[in-house]
């Protein structure tokens, strides 16, 4: 009876095509691979043609799905080329590490060692990246002879000086070396076991004895545990990413461990063809020169072949001209990658999940991990059921979509523009979401009734109420509007309502496009308007300025909600302006913003808002009340200015007459209202106040008015600009 201890890097192409060489000349009996055991009954699936690396195992809790662990394979993984040699030989396979039955009912987190053993080793042989020194030894080798006996031997001398109080190792190893046992007992004479190379001389023989490990895993808590295979992607392999493997460079590894002859040359070329994709000029002999400095930086380093420090300094110098942009492109493009693993039908799935692939199937919707514009037209059967479908995965949580700004011209209201981008970890958000329903209509509905139940605010109620129409949730919109209409009616808040109403008014307009009858969620808004109508007047009644800027822009708001809702609610909301107008304790940013929503509506002419401006800005008024009235006003925009010459003077009058120890006070008012205008509107503004009164405001100064010193400073800095300096 034989055991051969394998020891590997997680996700090393040197590493896996060892092991795929060392299994095929052992022929072993059964394979032992380092992973939760749970899987067993999955391992069958991994010789299904439609099953693709990169894929990962998907383990959670049954009962608390936030309970979950991902256990990655790219096709340059160890364990996975273990699991299709297995599988192809019709060798038994089993895996051996750590149940995460027990890991769950733990809560334990993974502890790395104390020491980094690559970067001992590293170390050892000169090396100040342990990366580089495993690529050199390891990864990027071909041919060689086996390298577990070396391996072996090093992690065992390491070991030796490393503490060993880390529990969950001990309980890792422990099972590992039961597994180990059963296995033998069973009478298998050729055993493999594939596990890192730190755990190899933890299961080297002599064991030690069998009743001490069953003392460390005695008592062990357990939960049930739902174990299947999920899509993965190389970028999900990378450290940054979240779920990270270590791996910082998946797809150099997946070209290393894929290309059987000039690594080099073919990487380079597939470089220059993404950035020639980005229209950027990289021809052959671009190419073939970053192959040649590629070749010699890995001679004067002493390498045998050029790994991947070579080829990116040959791609920054020679394709990328040391731009860090372009060199950035090739970093995420290539060197992480982009590439999404397939999993075949017949992988077990949570109803929510199946529905959700049958749905995009049918629509067309691909899973793809590459951000891409998705431009829908809701007129089409088509594009409806789309923009549903991702409506519904927004409620659920699952943002595979996100809604975007349309840039197509003239898209009215019956285009949507979505971002599309699928993220793996969104299988573990559908296993959570599956608690809602089996399909994703049905889970929508039920989203939406929770977040209504009980006394949510107004606004989450008016949310949900969008929701339900863009998603096509009409089972559970009646159950909302009543909610909703409830609600209204017991919010006294008048700045609640005037928060819930422009979602309202956007909700009557689905119906025009998504064919939903929205009659009853109008009469609701109709009466939230009249409710904000009558409450806005003693709302804003002696509020700070703190407070007068956010009913401004509440103001704002509804006011555009009115355009939505018909000349009936435009009729009273405007009554109800002109009554606020009218109040002397309207604090002053806010009595300027309402008259100039009044004068932009025809409901007040040039000669009532120029008394009411002039009104504002004279002595008798404080300095800082007139600039939050000009501040309200010209929020608008600046054209008023430009073109009426009657408030132009107004305020340019008002500004002359501001004493200089107040000016410094109220600057930074006038520096917010007039930086928000464009700059062509600003200049128009400086040349119409310029010839005021027949340009007597554009006074030169005199000799004697100049200082002689400042101009002196400034004059060497105007020569370099004109290019007079000498």
């Amino acid at each position: 009876m034989t055991t051969h201890l394998l020891g590997i890097r997680h996700h090393g192409p040197g590493s896996a095509r060892a092991v795929a060489a060392r299994l095929a000349e052992l022929e072993p009996d059964v394979v032992l691979i380092e992973g939760p055991p749970e899987a067993d009954r999955l391992v069958e699936l991994t010789a299904d043609e439609d099953m693709r690396p990169p894929v990962a195992l998907l383990a959670y809790a049954a009962d608390d799905v936030s309970h979950a662990a991902f256990w990655p394979f790219a096709a340059f993984s160890p364990e996975w080329q273990a699991l299709q040699y297995a599988t192809g030989a019709g060798v038994p396979v089993r895996f051996c590490d750590l149940p995460a039955a027990h890991q769950f009912a733990l809560g334990e987190e993974r502890t790395a060692p104390r020491t980094d053993p690559l970067a001992e080793l590293a170390a050892a042989g000169g090396y100040d990246d342990p990366e580089r020194w495993w690529d050199d030894f390891v990864e990027s080798r071909r041919g060689a002879e086996s390298p577990f006996e070396v391996i072996a031997d090093a992690m065992t001398a390491l070991r030796e000086d490393e503490p060993r109080d880390d529990p969950h190792e001990q309980r890792r190893e422990a099972y590992m070396r039961n597994v180990l046992r059963k296995t033998r007992k069973e009478g298998y004479e050729r055993i493999a076991v594939v596990c890192g190379a730190w755990h190899v001389p933890a299961l080297a023989d002599p064991l030690p004895p069998a009743a001490r490990d069953q003392a460390v895993l005695k008592g062990l808590p357990k939960r049930k545990v739902v174990c299947t295979w999920v899509p993965w992607t190389h970028g999900r392999l990378a450290t940054a990413t979240g779920y990270g493997a270590g791996v910082r460079s998946p797809g150099w590894y997946h070209h290393l461990f894929t290309t059987t002859g000039d690594v080099t040359t073919r990487w380079l070329t597939s470089v220059a063809g993404v950035l020639r994709e980005e229209d950027l000029p990289v021809s052959t002999a671009h190419v073939i020169e970053a192959v040649r400095l590629a070749d010699t930086l890995a001679a004067l380093r002493g390498r045998s072949s050029a790994g991947l420090a070579e080829v990116d300094a040959a791609t920054r110098a020679v394709l990328c001209g040391g731009d860090d942009v372009q060199a950035d492109l090739v970093t995420r493009r290539l060197v992480v990658g982009e590439l999404l693993g397939e999993v075949p039908e017949s992988v077990p799935q949570a109803p929510l999940a199946a529905d959700l692939v049958a749905t995009a199937r049918r629509l067309r919707l691909k899973r793809e991990p590459q951000a891409r514009e998705l431009d829908l037209d809701l007129r089409t059967p088509g594009g409806l059921d789309r923009s549903r479908l991702l409506h519904r995965l927004q409620v659920l949580g699952i943002p595979w979509g996100e809604p975007e700004v349309s840039s197509v011209r003239g898209k009215g209201t019956f285009r949507e523009t979505w971002t599309l981008c699928w993220e793996p970890g969104f299988e573990v958000d559908l296993v959570a979401a599956a608690v809602h329903g089996t399909t994703v209509p049905g889970a929508a509905a039920a989203v939406v009734r929770e977040a209504v139940a009980g006394s949510p605010p107004l606004a989450d109620i008016t949310s949900a109420v969008e929701s339900c129409l863009l998603a096509d949730l009409g089972d559970a919109l009646p159950e909302v509007l009543a909610a909703l209409d409830t609600r209204a009616a017991a919010d006294a808040d008048v700045a609640h309502l005037m928060t819930a109403l422009p979602p309202l008014a956007r909700a009557t307009r689905y119906g025009d496009v998504r064919g939903t009858d929205t009659a009853r969620l109008r009469e609701v808004a109709d009466r939230v308007l009249t409710r904000v109508c009558a409450g806005l007047p003693p709302a804003v009644h002696g509020v700070d300025e703190e407070a007068a800027a956010q009913f401004c822009e509440l103001v704002d708001d509804v006011h555009e909600a009115t355009d939505l809702l018909g000349d009936a609610a435009r009729e009273r909301w405007f009554t109800a302006l002109a009554r606020l107008a009218s109040r002397d304790s309207l604090p002053p940013l806010l009595a300027g913003r309402v008259v100039r929503l009044l004068h932009d509506a025809d409901l007040l002419d040039g000669d009532e808002v120029e008394v009411r401006l002039g009104r504002m800005l004279t002595p008798g008024i404080a300095p800082a009340d007139g600039a939050g009235y000009v501040e309200g006003f010209f929020a608008g925009g600046a054209l008023l200015l430009v073109h009426d010459e009657r408030m132009l003077r107004v305020v340019d009058t008002w500004l002359a007459s501001i004493p200089p120890d107040v000016f410094t006070e109220v600057l930074p008012l006038l520096r917010r209202t007039f930086g928000a205008f464009a700059g062509p509107e600003k200049r128009a503004i400086g040349e119409r106040a310029a010839v005021l009164s027949g340009g007597k405001l554009s006074v030169s100064p005199t000799v004697e008015d100049v200082d002689e010193t400042r101009a002196a400073n400034a004059l060497p800095v105007f020569a370099t600009l004109l290019g007079a300096a000498r």
